[in-house]
């Protein structure tokens, strides 16, 4: 009774916090019909200095850390970052009305972190003056990155398999409905494909359509396509690899990754202390304010994407942050039990499984799945699945943690 009376004060305390009041103020402006309008450069240089702050403080944790601590944290967000995309891809597909291709690419998307939910994360348990790696925000490229590029290969084998298929079928009907045709042997002899007789000399491959010529045999196994079924096969096996690097590439050349990962190595390898604690580390709270307000009004205005799509989406974008969310949260305490991770970074890694990607995710499953519906995967994350991340999970990954410590 005292572990849930405990949690339930500390779930309630964290909805009054101020970076969830900012973002459940930014929903109830929008819905009351404001007009306010935050301009997206403004909201770009934002979310940069945030992340740089996040990426400074984990290069410079990293630099003077031991790197083995963060081994089993780091295979933990891998697993997580590549385990949900298969979670949205043998669940979401499977519902009614829910195109496999759509569910794969929402999966990935809620696979990749939001680095604003990330910030609001850390601002919380800083608040809450709750001990955390200061690497913790480093785990972020670790869970993103596999998850986006998980979604875009599965999403691309899927698409594959169901074009081989319907080539298979088209061939095949092609070849019951069409007239029986004639060919002509190498000596000028008319032969039917009904089977008409054929002059000596003239022989056919074991495993193919066409004879061969008088006087030689059938060529060896693997030279030339026996039949127009293997020539196909032969030419869509060409396309049907998925090339990784490339979408590594852009998942690492995207605005937020890109701000991120130079942060971390301006941490490590340069000395960033003085400007740190000069200029990102006192306005980190007040942007992310800020960011917050934008991302209220930004999903409250996303909700009515989410009518074009199936409701299951809906409910996928409410429960989804939640076992995401506990699944991590399971597995960093298992690290906090092996390894010494720290309850502080147990959240951290928990909060980012929950959170969905609100900035480089989209344009990177855009152009590695562009087949999927933007409505269905980008509604489901920024109208629902982040405001759930930010305001629910938070609260409940950081009261359960509080209550094991026994705070």
């Amino acid at each position: 009774m005292d572990f849930l009376s405990l949690f339930l004060m500390d779930f309630v305390k964290q909805l009054q916090s101020p970076t969830l009041s900012f973002l459940i103020g930014g929903m109830v402006i929008a819905a009351l019909g404001s007009e306010l309008v935050i301009p997206e450069a403004i909201t770009q240089i934002i979310v940069f200095m945030l992340l740089m702050k996040i990426g400074l403080t984990g290069g410079q944790a990293i630099r003077n850390s031991n790197l083995t601590d963060m081994v089993l944290p780091v295979a933990s967000a891998i697993a997580i970052g590549i385990l949900i995309v298969f979670i949205a891809r043998y669940t979401l597909a499977k519902l009614p009305k829910v195109k496999t291709v759509d569910a794969i690419a929402t999966g990935g998307l809620f696979g990749a972190v939001s680095g604003s939910t990330m910030a609001a994360a850390l601002t919380v348990l800083d608040g809450q003056k709750m001990q955390y790696e200061a690497w913790a925000g480093a785990l972020y490229p670790f869970m993103d990155i596999p998850a986006l590029v998980t979604a875009i290969v599965v999403a691309n084998i899927y698409l594959k398999k169901k074009k081989r298929s319907a080539a298979g079928e088209s061939l095949s009907k092609q070849e019951y409905t069409s007239p029986a045709g004639e060919y002509t042997s190498p000596a000028g002899t008319a032969f039917s494909s009904a089977g008409a007789s054929l002059p000596a000399g003239t022989s056919f491959s074991t495993t193919g359509d066409y004879p061969s010529p008088a006087g030689t045999s059938p060529s060896p196994a693997g030279d030339y396509p026996s039949s127009r079924q293997e020539y196909l096969r032969k030419q869509q096996s060409a396309d049907n690899r998925v090339k990784i690097w490339p979408i590594v590439k852009e998942s690492l050349q995207g605005p937020a990754l890109s701000a991120m990962l130079l942060g971390i190595a301006l941490g490590i390898f340069a000395q960033p202390e003085s400007v740190y604690k000069s200029f990102y580390d006192p306005a980190f709270k007040g942007l992310l304010s800020i960011l917050m307000v934008v991302m209220g009004m930004e999903a409250w205005s996303r909700l009515g994407e989410l009518r074009k799509v199936a409701q299951w989406y809906v409910v996928y974008s409410v429960v989804a942050p939640f076992v995401h969310g506990l699944i991590a949260f399971g597995l960093g305490l298992i690290a906090h039990y092996v390894a010494g991770f720290s309850l502080g970074g147990v959240v951290v890694l928990a909060v980012i499984a929950s959170s969905s990607s609100d900035i480089s995710g989209p344009p990177t499953l855009r152009a590695g799945i562009p087949s999927a519906n933007p409505s269905a995967y980008i509604g489901a994350s920024t109208a629902i699945g982040t405001p759930v991340a930010i305001g629910l999970c938070i609260p409940l990954f950081l009261g359960l943690a509080q209550a094991i410590g026994g705070r």
